[in-house]
């Protein structure tokens, strides 16, 4: 029996990376395995109450440093009702985001506030992905399949390209930088052929 995995796909706003999440969990269900597919933020309701207010409204209604409250929060919240209770029964996780993105999104780009962001995931989460998919693409082309979904959840999209950019190289950074447990993903490609590179990993 193969141990459980808890599995994350990240990226930039409109990368692919919840499709891709979609058919991998599909993909590992094919295989026999018991899969959840969760998100973040979000993934519980307590999760999902806070989503609304991080994802939605003005994109300067939070500074960085609540943004990293509340993601935490959310993080603390879906961890305690999702994550862990379902690889406690054996199942694997696939998660839409998970810390590595507000390690990106406010511990890198939004002022200097890295050692912060790492301090409370130390002292609030403590848990890393056993394997992480980052899928790396344009950021012009993301953004505007990312605006496009209108889905009302396009606040951190409304920074405009500069942060979408500067998004990319953090992501990519942090592939460097977690070479065991990241997998850089080319999503400049068709859908099929990201996620037969994908499958590959099962």
């Amino acid at each position: 029996m193969r141990r459980p995995r808890f599995i994350t796909f990240e990226g930039i706003d409109g990368s692919g990376k919840s499709t891709q999440s979609r058919r991998f969990a599909d993909h590992l269900r094919g295989q026999g395995q018991d899969v959840i597919l969760t998100r973040e933020p979000g993934g519980s309701p307590g999760a999902e109450e806070i989503r609304q207010l991080v994802l939605t409204g003005d994109p300067d209604r939070w500074s960085a440093e609540t943004e990293i409250l509340l993601f935490t929060a959310s993080r603390r919240d879906h961890l305690e009702k999702t994550i862990e209770p379902a690889l406690a029964s054996g199942q694997t996780v696939i998660s839409d985001r998970f810390a590595d993105s507000t390690r990106v999104y406010q511990g890198a780009t939004r002022g200097d506030l890295r050692n912060m962001v790492d301090q409370l995931h130390t002292l609030m989460i403590g848990r890393e992905p056993d394997l992480t998919f980052i899928i790396d693409m344009d950021p012009a082309t993301a953004l505007e399949r990312g605006l496009a979904r209108k889905s009302g959840e396009d606040r951190f999209e409304e920074f405009g390209l500069p942060f979408q950019e500067t998004l990319r190289h953090g992501f990519l950074a942090l592939a460097h930088a977690h070479p065991k447990r990241c997998v850089l993903i080319d999503g400049n490609r068709t859908a099929d052929q990201i996620a037969s590179e994908i499958a590959a990993h099962a």
